[in-house]
């Protein structure tokens, strides 16, 4: 049976009646014991049998199933569920920190555009478009091509589209120091 229990932090030891450990089976003679699946505990005495890890020290919960005493990590590695990757199709450990995005998990490590292979950062901004992740950039790329009508001058038409953006106005390219030719004629 899976069971999560709580340790009692460093209890103090009542000197009339020292308690036996339950790891070693001597008498607690220490200031502090630890209480754990209803025992009492040497401090030392209280670890992981996978890891040896003091479990007093690791956190305020231990792990039991068939028989082992384990932390958290351990008991996830053994008996944790695990998944499977959205973006590489491989399994990740149950203790493996992920990334979420509506119902998909991914490894940290995948957990980027995958259109351009670009890293997400704290603050980025992402998109899942057709369950796949995706930059600000390369949605709004798919966005545009999505929503042109489809014909034979689709090309063209975006080509246009381009060239009516980039000319126009010289005034229009200017960086707000004036013109670009007076700009050039400074320099003579």
């Amino acid at each position: 049976m899976d069971m999560k229990q709580e340790i009692s932090q460093r209890l103090p030891v009542d000197t009339g009646t020292a308690p036996e450990c339950a790891g070693c089976q001597k008498i607690i003679r220490e200031r502090y014991l630890l209480k754990a699946l209803d025992q009492f505990w040497h401090e030392d005495c209280l670890k992981c049998t996978c890891c040896d890890c003091r479990l007093g020290e690791v956190g305020s919960t231990l792990f039991t199933k068939a028989n082992l005493i384990l932390c958290k990590r351990d008991y996830l590695r053994l008996f944790g569920t695990t998944g499977v990757c959205s973006a590489c199709s491989k399994t990740i450990p149950a203790f493996e920190m992920v990334m979420r995005a509506r119902g998909n998990v991914y490894h940290l490590e995948c957990f980027a555009c995958q259109q351009c292979r670009h890293r997400f950062c704290v603050g980025d901004r992402f998109y899942l478009y057709n369950n796949r992740v995706l930059c600000e950039y390369d949605y709004e790329e798919r966005v545009l091509f999505a929503n042109l009508p489809y014909t034979g001058d689709s090309l063209t038409q975006l080509k246009k589209q381009t060239e009516n953006l980039t000319s126009g106005n010289k005034d229009d390219a200017s960086s707000g120091y004036g013109s670009p030719d007076s700009l050039v004629s400074e320099g003579k």
